[in-house]
């Protein structure tokens, strides 16, 4: 009995060994069916000479920032304006008590029409010295008069004449009194140095403006500059006068400036130096932060439509096609944009194949039926 069973197990292991030799495929000659892949662009793909770029971030800054300063000690009396009013040049911030200094502008005038009186008195003196000079002249041709007598007459003609001139000199230093006296009233009301936005102000209403301390703080709007600091090996590569692209995220919108100044001196520390970009723009505001884009020469990069980069969760790849037209994704990195187009670093070499065109048609392990 025992060996009836050991005989039917060997008959069975045989069937099963015979039958999978008669399935059994030699190596490498299976098929691989391959999905039909049609309605997509191919391009060969080859490098591009684009313009190089340096790229960095800077604040925008008013090209003027003026702080107001009272120039005399005084209580503010009046307050014309609050952060954030736009403002002329010339327009009035704030008034200081001028009731001391309007005695001394009013002094300075009634001193000034005294002296205009002397002069006038001065004036009538020399007439008479010359009038009297010219008779006694005559007289002394004449030998009716001793020569003693003539210099005496003669002596007064001169002093009168000195008078005048004193007299003369008196108006001019009333007159330089007014102006003072009335420039002095001037500093009581403070004004606007340019046109623009008030961006701070430090004093109260009724509060004692002290000299030299800051008073309205007035932002210039009529143009504005972006500061960056550029790479010691850009030295002698940006120069005044190269446009370059400013990206403001608060405005999302770029902006075309010019460089307007490079500091030459490098800064050890940063190993870096400074280049000031002039914008114009009516949105700018000071602070806002800027991405700068400055054109430093030329390179050869691969470019391919940024449409046909595909991302697949994590992934960003291209659809490659080999010779025997056969489509595969292939995982690349990409770099700078330029319009339509996006530079691929690695993934994808010169003289290959890429779909640009048609991408939703395209399937990895596919094979091309036909080129559109």
């Amino acid at each position: 009995m025992r060996r009836t069973v050991l005989a039917l197990m060997l008959v069975m292991v045989s069937v099963l060994l015979l039958s999978g030799c008669k399935e059994k495929v030699k190596p490498g000659s299976a098929e691989v069916k391959r999905e039909q892949v049609s309605g997509v662009s191919v391009r060969t793909v080859g490098t591009t000479r684009v313009d190089e770029y340096y790229e960095t971030s800077g604040t925008v800054a008013a090209r003027t920032v003026s702080t107001v300063a009272s120039k005399m000690m005084g209580t503010v009396t009046s307050l014309k304006v609050k952060e954030g009013d736009k403002v002329r040049t010339g327009q009035m911030l704030l008034t200081i008590d001028d009731s001391d200094v309007l005695q001394k502008v009013e002094g300075a005038r009634e001193g000034h029409k005294e002296a205009l009186k002397a002069l006038e008195a001065a004036g009538e003196q020399k007439k008479l010295a010359d009038v009297t000079y010219d008779r006694y002249r005559k007289l002394y041709d004449d030998k009716a008069l001793t020569g003693q007598e003539f210099d005496q007459i003669e002596t007064q003609r001169k002093v009168a004449e000195i008078g005048l001139e004193q007299a003369r000199a008196a108006v001019g230093r009333a007159e330089a009194g007014v102006k003072e006296a009335e420039a002095y009233h001037g500093f009581t009301r403070i004004t606007s140095p340019v046109g623009g936005f008030v961006t701070g102000k430090n004093i109260e209403l009724g509060s004692m403006a002290v000299p030299g301390a800051p008073l309205i703080t007035v932002e210039d709007n009529s143009s504005y500059r972006i500061e960056i600091n550029a790479d010691e090996r850009l030295a002698g590569k940006i120069r005044p006068g190269m446009e370059a692209s400013v990206f403001i995220e608060a405005l999302n919108r770029a902006i075309t400036g010019k460089v307007t100044e490079v500091v030459p001196s490098v800064d050890p520390a940063s190993r870096s130096f400074m280049v000031k970009i002039g914008l114009n723009d009516e949105g700018l505001r000071n602070g806002f932060y800027g991405k700068v884009s400055l054109p430093v020469g030329k390179k050869d990069v691969l470019l391919l439509p940024a449409s046909s980069v595909v991302e697949k969760g994590e992934l960003t790849g291209v659809y490659a096609v080999d010779k025997a037209s056969i489509v595969s994704y292939r995982l690349v990195r990409v770099g700078k944009r330029y319009d339509d187009n996006v530079e691929i670093l690695s993934g994808v070499v010169p003289g290959e194949r890429v779909v640009v065109e048609g991408m939703e048609h395209a399937v990895d392990g596919g094979v091309l039926a036909g080129l559109k």
